[in-house]
């Protein structure tokens, strides 16, 4: 399970959480521009707008879990099992793009929200596996630049493009009820509640923090949503500094952290937010902390060599980084 958020400041910000009982092995990449982006059915795109983000490396390929391009747009897929159904063959006159694909498909070609809808209206996603040993994974997507956000499901319907207009996604159901869902909490407030139940009845307000009684605070996906979307719409920065802005997201996304022994998944594992990251897509740094690992640490793309043809890619900076003051 995981929860995805936008956020924007005087800059524009996309980030994720990552939550699982395991982790596969996750690197910050930096992708240039001229890496060669070989598609198993669109042929090769030898140059293309660089990107940043965290993903698996495996036989050189960087399999994204999320990342933005240097024009600022940010993708991040979650899981969405059940309700994902891929295509099992290829369409004529179509773009037909394996599932794990669609991350670069789109940064690589795409600048803006206005150009990834006009690219997907012509997609076919396949369920066509990285490999035997990686099947294709259920899942569906946030895209956004500093404008607007949408959210992309395939299902059995098709392919469906979404509006997300509270900048959030985070699992199952479908996003529409996700949304939905919404209508539920709209008595919630970030101010103190008013006596509205009995005017015959001295009742009273005993502590702050009321105005949000009511705000599900369990881990399941729905809930995660409700909570996020709260957090995020009513959230304020005092300034527009990168280190508030950047705490502040942290902050966001901290609202729904799942922490080891609360998510049982069954044969002592449990799951956890693996990892949370924060991109500044204005500037293309990448922010993240781990599990084990809550100081802050960042890539900046535009201190490498965009220009060159192999991936740059940082190992997670595992186990606290403890300041002591005395």
């Amino acid at each position: 399970m995981c929860t995805a958020a936008t956020y924007k400041t005087k800059d524009f910000y996309f980030g994720r959480t990552l939550d699982y009982d395991f982790s596969y092995g996750d690197d910050v990449v930096v992708m240039p521009r001229n890496y060669p982006l070989r598609f198993r059915c669109m042929g090769t795109i030898k140059r293309h707008y660089a990107m940043i983000g965290m993903a698996y490396v495996v036989n050189g390929d960087p399999l994204f879990y999320d990342a933005v391009n240097e024009k600022g747009l940010g993708m991040a897929g979650l899981n969405f099992v059940g309700n994902a159904v891929y295509s099992s063959e290829m369409e004529r006159n179509k773009s037909n793009v394996a599932q794990f694909e669609l991350i670069p498909w789109v940064l690589s070609q795409c600048a803006t929200i206005k150009e990834v809808r006009s690219l997907l209206e012509n997609i076919n996603l396949t369920d066509m596996p990285y490999s035997k040993e990686l099947p294709p994974a259920q899942l569906h997507w946030i895209i956004a630049d500093r404008d607007e956000a949408v959210t992309l499901e395939c299902v059995k319907e098709g392919i469906r493009l979404h509006d997300n207009l509270v900048g959030i996604l985070t699992n199952n159901p479908p996003f529409e009820q996700q949304m939905f869902q919404l209508n539920n909490y709209m008595y919630l407030s970030p101010r103190q509640p008013q006596n509205n139940f009995c005017s015959a009845l001295p009742l009273s307000t005993y502590s702050r923090g009321m105005g949000a009684m009511g705000l599900p605070g369990d881990l399941s996906s729905e809930s995660r949503f409700v909570r996020a979307a709260f957090t995020r719409m009513n959230s304020v920065c005092e300034s527009d500094s990168e280190e508030e802005s950047v705490s502040q997201f942290f902050h966001i996304l901290g609202s729904v952290d799942q922490q080891r022994g609360c998510c049982d998944v069954g044969d002592g594992k449990y799951e956890v937010t693996l990892y949370t990251s924060c991109c500044n897509a204005d500037r293309g740094i990448y922010y993240y902390t781990s599990y084990d690992n809550h100081q802050i640490s960042a890539v900046d793309m535009h201190r490498e060599d965009l220009e060159g043809r192999c991936i740059i890619h940082y190992p997670l900076i595992h186990g606290e980084q403890i300041l002591w003051q005395n």
